[in-house]
């Protein structure tokens, strides 16, 4: 279940293939991980873990990025370019023609549930 502010997000994405294509991810994250609070923030939905920050999603004209925070870009290095996906510090970046890795997104956040559940900011320190 979206919440407003993801709606009126997903309304902006242009593209109707794109904007079907990120509401699958929202939709997927929410589903897969119902423990997860929704958040928008910095222009962009994003998923907490008890106030802390677990993932947050973009869109640009070639590509949806997932933001996980640098620590765990570095930590699925291997596997994210393995998914042929364009890996910056903090994000990592899924052409609109590429298959979206749920797999992989599923260890990403599991990992970020389980490596931050002590943590008490919203950002890693």
């Amino acid at each position: 279940m979206m919440i407003a502010e993801f709606e009126d997000y997903l309304a902006k994405i242009e593209d109707a293939e794109h904007q079907a294509r990120v509401r699958e991810v929202l939709n997927w994250v929410q589903t897969s991980f119902p423990q997860l609070e929704q958040r928008y923030a910095w222009n962009q939905p994003m998923f907490t873990d008890h106030g802390t920050f677990i993932i947050g999603f973009s869109v640009a004209k070639s590509h949806m990025a997932f933001a996980p925070e640098g620590p765990v870009m570095t930590q699925f290095a291997d596997q994210i370019a393995a998914a042929h996906y364009n890996p910056g510090k903090k994000f990592g970046r899924i052409k609109w023609t590429q298959p979206v890795d749920y797999d992989l997104l599923h260890q990403i956040i599991a990992f970020n549930i389980a490596d931050k559940a002590d943590c008490e900011t919203f950002w890693r320190k």
